[in-house]
């Protein structure tokens, strides 16, 4: 069924994409793939423990827990890939296409716990309020917290190199949750996944899913922002740091959400991770948890990207 599903996505594509070719072969795409949910479950284990204990503060050096190889096999209670999860499978029972109505209904029935616009959403949906209002600012108190974001990586990971794919399951399952740039900000990570099949620059990647959202929302200048201050200081990820922390904490920002984990602050973080790990993956997921706030979600979208490219 995952192939099926992953064909499906390609049929789906071909009927709109009229962009040059481009090809992966089996064996790559499943090695990608698998680096991409691997390095998922890297930065959401190793960071667990520093999860909204150092909110506006970099973590301290000691206070980075220490990597263990077992860590690898404790994800299965993150939220961060279970969600997912339930995305495949409506996809996978029914089609590609399924309707976000369809979607709505199998989330609701989901029995795992969740928190912030997850959980106002599922409730939501379970007194009746049907998607795409489930997640409408009238309706839910936090439409731009980070869950989406956190858990889009599905969307790329079933697009290599068809970013109009992850844009359109953003605007679908991204939608029972999220609203605005609560939704932006899983499709740019969408477009990062499907870009990272294809190419192994960080900063190609980064611009591929900046490419996804619209340039005038605010999580589009938050990663302008996040460039801009890393081409100014290449080698101070910590000055960049205080830089977003300092502009993406005002009020102005958090509005309609949870405060420590609205998109725009943490997704900040990811890119910092990114943009400043020289593609290792220790560095790179090392640097997103110390980035603090939400100290596990965000290494662990960082070192999924890192992980399919």
């Amino acid at each position: 069924k995952t192939w099926k599903l992953l064909m499906a996505a390609v049929l789906m594509a071909c009927g709109l994409l009229h962009a040059d070719e481009r090809r992966l072969s089996l064996e790559a795409y499943r090695d990608k793939m698998e680096g991409g949910w691997l390095g998922q479950i890297i930065g959401v284990c190793w960071g667990g423990p520093t999860e909204f204990r150092f909110n506006h503060q970099i973590i301290p050096d000691e206070h980075v827990p220490k990597w263990t190889p077992d860590l690898i096999n404790q994800a299965f209670g993150q939220d961060d890939l279970y969600v997912e999860m339930t995305f495949i499978r409506s996809m996978e029972e029914h089609g590609i296409d399924v309707s976000i109505r369809q979607a709505g209904i199998d989330f609701a029935n989901s029995r795992y716990g969740l928190w912030c616009a997850n959980h106002a959403c599922r409730d939501n949906l379970r007194f009746g309020i049907a998607p795409p209002d489930s997640s409408h600012p009238n309706f839910n108190k936090c439409p731009n917290d980070i869950d989406y974001q956190i858990e889009a990586d599905f969307s790329g990971l079933l697009a290599p190199g068809m970013p109009q794919v992850a844009i359109q399951l953003g605007g679908k399952f991204g939608r029972l949750m999220n609203y605005g740039d609560g939704v932006y900000a899983g499709q740019f990570m969408g477009g990062m996944y499907a870009e990272a099949f294809f190419s192994d620059d960080v900063e190609t990647v980064v611009k591929a899913g900046l490419a996804c959202i619209p340039p005038e929302c605010q999580y589009a200048e938050m990663v302008r922002d996040m460039m801009a201050w890393h081409r100014e200081n290449p080698s101070d990820w910590q000055a960049t740091w205080k830089k977003a922390v300092e502009k993406y904490s005002n009020r102005e920002f958090l509005k309609q959400t949870n405060g420590n984990i609205d998109v725009r602050l943490n997704g900040a973080v990811v890119l910092l991770g990114l943009l400043y790990g020289e593609k290792d993956m220790e560095k790179t997921v090392v640097i997103s948890m110390r980035g603090g706030f939400d100290s596990d979600c965000n290494p662990s979208s960082a070192g999924g990207v890192l992980g399919t490219m």
